[in-house]
């Protein structure tokens, strides 16, 4: 398979037509090797518009996702953001790319270290990697400039707010299905402005029944 052409294919048929249109995330997802981060007999299939199953049972989410939540950050190499959920490290390569500095969070070290094989063969070396969970814990590095949560949650947890440098950015996907809708929050002093992003439907973050969904192991 030409991974090259159907990485042109992803950024130009899925990514751009969903209103990712800042040339640094375009130029970052041009430059991923997706097809590293998916369990091998799935390669094929790397740059579909779909989720994939991760080793550990759990699901990458689609790039489209990824790229709408990390261009709505507007991350410069001055950077430094958190990541929480290192799941299967696509996310993390992308943040790795535009910022200066990505703080992952992960409680499962096993799937965390797949992840951190992977982008450390890519020379990804501005990535420091953390086994917690960033949903109810601080995180080493506080405060941010930036909060990336790919995975939805009831409400945003405090925790994360609180990291947040003032001005600091978040995207987080809020609320459960039907209704869930992808938030940019951004800190002005002890105020946090919300803007809707956009609409989706992803794996909740808490959702013990259905554990083999979304980019996370919480």
């Amino acid at each position: 398979m030409d991974f090259e052409k159907a990485r042109f294919n992803m950024v130009e048929q899925q990514i751009r037509p969903w209103d990712v249109l800042d040339f640094d995330v375009l130029d970052a997802l041009e430059e991923i090797p997706r097809e590293r981060f998916v369990n091998e007999s799935l390669q094929g299939l790397a740059y579909a518009d779909m989720e994939l199953p991760l080793a550990n049972g759990h699901k990458m989410l689609e790039p489209k996702i990824v790229a709408r939540l990390a261009q709505g950050l507007k991350l410069t190499q001055t950077d430094t953001v958190l990541e929480i959920g290192t799941g299967s490290g696509y996310a993390t390569a992308l943040l790795a790319k535009l910022a200066g500095k990505v703080v992952s969070d992960d409680l499962d070290a096993e799937q965390q270290n797949r992840a951190k094989a992977v982008l450390d063969g890519l020379a990804l070396n501005n990535i420091d990697y953390v086994q917690n969970n960033g949903l109810t814990e601080p995180s080493a590095g506080a405060p941010f400039d930036a909060v990336y949560v790919g995975g939805a949650v009831d409400s945003v947890p405090e925790v994360l707010k609180e990291q947040l440098k003032d001005g600091g950015r978040m995207a987080v996907i809020v609320g459960r299905q039907p209704v869930q809708r992808a938030l940019l929050i951004t800190r002005k002093g002890d105020e946090f402005e919300e803007k809707v992003l956009f609409d989706t439907l992803v794996a909740h973050l808490d959702d013990k029944e259905n554990r083999p969904f979304g980019d996370f192991d919480f």
